[in-house]
């Protein structure tokens, strides 16, 4: 948070020390004015100090009962972290015009509030006419909405020096806002959707999206962008477990492509076998994702076989293992496909296991190929790093992977 410390404050602490009579209250602000002034090339110093100094001012004055000078030290307050404006701050304290009130400021609000009801008139005899039949709580109810529309005005950069004034953006824009705080993870969604309704470019697109698909789409985009940060973070973590692994992929189907509409409820198919993650395919079949761990492999993925880099043993195994699913889930197809509802007769497999940083003198694109030439010889099963599914996620998402 910055603090302001200017000539304004400096000269509202010195009017507020002439209030002071306890010798204590004085001494605090003196020591506020003190830091203030304490700055070299004539720069006022602020800062926590500042505010550290005029809080103490405040409880002192409270200590002893000098509640006038408490008001004026929260005034100081309120002003050193913005909360009171610089001339709201001058005239509360009339600080210049030898106590006389501004009468710029004063014409300034006087031909401000005359436009304001200007435009009021103006606005209601308008919707007058195209409501004959309304009546006067439906007219408030008109000018309300109005008003709360003012706070999305835009520029248009072809009429310089004019502000454009868009029925329904407030609501829009509170809609928006309900969109992005259920769906975004984001620090102001109110600013966000302010910064969308007053977008003349963003209006257009979405005055054309009627149902708001693009929007949500926009908000699914960046929760799975999210999401999937959360993952690599986890997957290149070197202490992650497979259990861990797990977890930050849980409800994450997206990631294996489009082929898949949502996890199996049931893990535990065939006796003895606990299924990793369990798919559905489009046409309704199982595909079962068996997980290895990543950056905590212990062991290389590829070695050099006859001059070629080719999937080490531990990487066999754990096809070997996936297999025996597949196996079990055939051998006991019927039984899943009554009971369960899952047909298995067309299952398939995906091995995760490893990432190219476990084997860093090896480059990533050998690792990657040799992978892939031993999937052109598997039937049902895929092999994986976790690094190239994340990849290929980062692209269907339009973005550049990590390197």
């Amino acid at each position: 948070m910055s603090v302001r410390s200017d000539f304004s404050l400096d000269l509202q602490l010195k009017l507020v020390l002439s209030e002071a009579v306890n010798p204590d209250v004085k001494v605090a602000l003196v020591s506020a004015r003190d830091h203030m002034n304490s700055g070299t090339g004539g720069h006022r110093r602020g800062g926590k100090v500042l505010i550290y100094l005029l809080e103490a001012a405040r409880q002192r004055a409270a200590d002893v009962g000098e509640w006038q000078v408490v008001r004026l030290v929260q005034d100081s307050l309120d002003y050193a972290e913005g909360r009171i404006l610089q001339p709201d701050f001058h005239e509360r304290h009339r600080l210049f015009q030898d106590g006389v009130r501004n009468k710029r400021l004063e014409k300034y609000v006087g031909n401000m509030l005359g436009i304001e009801l200007k435009y009021l008139a103006e606005a209601g005899r308008e919707y007058v006419q195209e409501h004959p039949d309304a009546n006067v709580d439906d007219l408030i109810a008109h000018l309300y909405l109005l008003s709360e529309d003012a706070r999305f005005l835009d520029a248009p950069e072809d009429r310089p020096g004019r502000y454009r004034l868009l029925r329904g953006r407030a609501e829009m824009a509170v809609w928006l806002q309900r969109v992005l705080q259920e769906r975004v993870d984001i620090e102001d969604p109110a600013e966000a959707a302010r910064r969308i309704t007053t977008s003349p470019g963003a209006i257009a697109l979405l005055a054309a999206d009627t149902e708001g698909q693009m929007v949500l789409r926009a908000a699914e985009l960046h929760r799975r962008s999210s999401d999937l940060a959360a993952l690599r973070k986890v997957v290149e973590d070197p202490t992650a477990s497979e259990h861990a692994l797990q977890r930050a992929l849980e409800g994450q189907h997206w990631i294996f492509g489009g082929r898949f509409v949502g996890e199996a409820i049931h893990r535990r198919l065939v006796p003895g076998d606990e299924v990793d993650l369990p798919l559905i395919r489009h046409d309704g079949a199982l595909h079962v994702i068996e997980l290895k761990r990543a950056m905590s492999l212990v062991g290389p993925l590829v070695k050099k076989n006859h001059g070629s880099w080719t999937p080490t043993a531990q990487v066999h195994d754990a096809v070997g293992q996936a297999v025996n699913y597949l196996v079990g889930l055939d051998e006991n197809r019927h039984r899943l496909r009554e009971d369960l509802g899952i047909e298995t007769r067309r299952a398939s497999a995906m091995v995760l296991i490893g990432h190219p940083l476990v084997q860093p003198s090896v480059p990533e694109e050998s690792i990657n190929e040799a992978l892939r030439t031993l999937n052109t010889h598997l039937n049902r099963v895929e092999v994986l790093t976790y690094k190239e599914l994340i990849d290929n996620a980062e692209r269907s998402l339009g973005s550049t992977p990590t390197a």
